[in-house]
């Protein structure tokens, strides 16, 4: 499958130069010959086999799309979290309260650390949209050169291997938590009250990327589509030079007439 996406620019020549070499062979047949009409019927049977991986291909085109939406709601979910988790330590916990404030401001340090300071999800939403399957359908200027397509395929296999169950072992309510907010509701609302929007950010980030991962692991099973998409592309390629020799001949017989 690499091999295909890697090289599909150079095996579309090569197969419309297959297709030219036996045009050439063919224009030694009269206008009307039999192998002019088996050429015709070689193009029609291939281009319909192409329009219909092209609709295939559509599909899995809309299904990237919803992978597109997932990357900008994850993102909008780790900047709102981040948003969030400034503003409440810069607004309590420089310094704390007191002991209870003390509590919120640990586990929001907890909260950000298990994030920010792990390397995979920023990295997981950063490059799916890099190195989603149907970047790998590209032509002429739209390729990258071989170090880059390593490192995309080192950061591929990195989103592959990430795994969302790591962050599902944190819990922003623990008992320890959910004693020092009852505590702030009577002293100071404010405090509790920012804190659980915080712990609904953290929680939407985790489902919101848990979300793309799926979206992730989806298309990824459905990549061979686009294998299925140039191979077409290779036929379609193959078959064009024999419809186009069909319409010279018949054009100078016509002429010639």
């Amino acid at each position: 499958m690499s091999f295909i996406t890697d090289n599909q620019l150079l095996l579309l020549l090569l197969f419309f130069a297959a297709g030219l070499v036996g045009t050439a062979f063919l224009f030694r047949k009269p206008a009307g010959h039999r192998a002019w009409k088996l050429a015709d019927l070689v193009w029609v049977v291939l281009g319909g086999l192409g329009a219909l991986v092209a609709v295939l291909a559509g599909l899995y085109t809309a299904d990237s799309s919803r992978l597109d939406r997932q990357i900008d709601v994850a993102y909008a979910a780790s900047r709102a979290f981040d948003r969030d988790a400034a503003r409440f330590r810069l607004r309590f916990c420089d310094p704390a309260y007191d002991p209870d404030t003390a509590v919120l401001c640990e586990k929001v340090e907890f909260l950000s650390a298990s994030t920010a300071n792990n390397a995979d999800l920023p990295l997981f939403i950063a490059v799916t949209n890099d190195v989603a399957p149907l970047q790998g359908l590209r032509f002429l200027f739209g390729g990258r050169d071989r170090e880059s397509e390593q490192e995309m395929r080192k950061m591929a296999a990195r989103a592959d291997a990430f795994d969302i169950e790591q962050f599902l072992v944190f819990t922003t309510l623990d008992a320890k938590t959910q004693a020092a907010i009852d505590n702030m509701r009577r002293k100071v609302p404010a405090i509790a009250g920012d804190y659980i929007i915080l712990a609904q950010s953290y929680d939407d980030l985790i489902e919101q990327v848990g979300k793309l991962k799926d979206e992730w692991e989806y298309l990824q099973a459905n990549a061979h589509i686009l294998v299925l998409q140039i191979i077409a592309l290779c036929l379609v390629s193959f078959a064009a030079p024999f419809r186009l020799g069909k319409s010279v001949v018949e054009l100078r017989s016509s002429l010639g007439a």
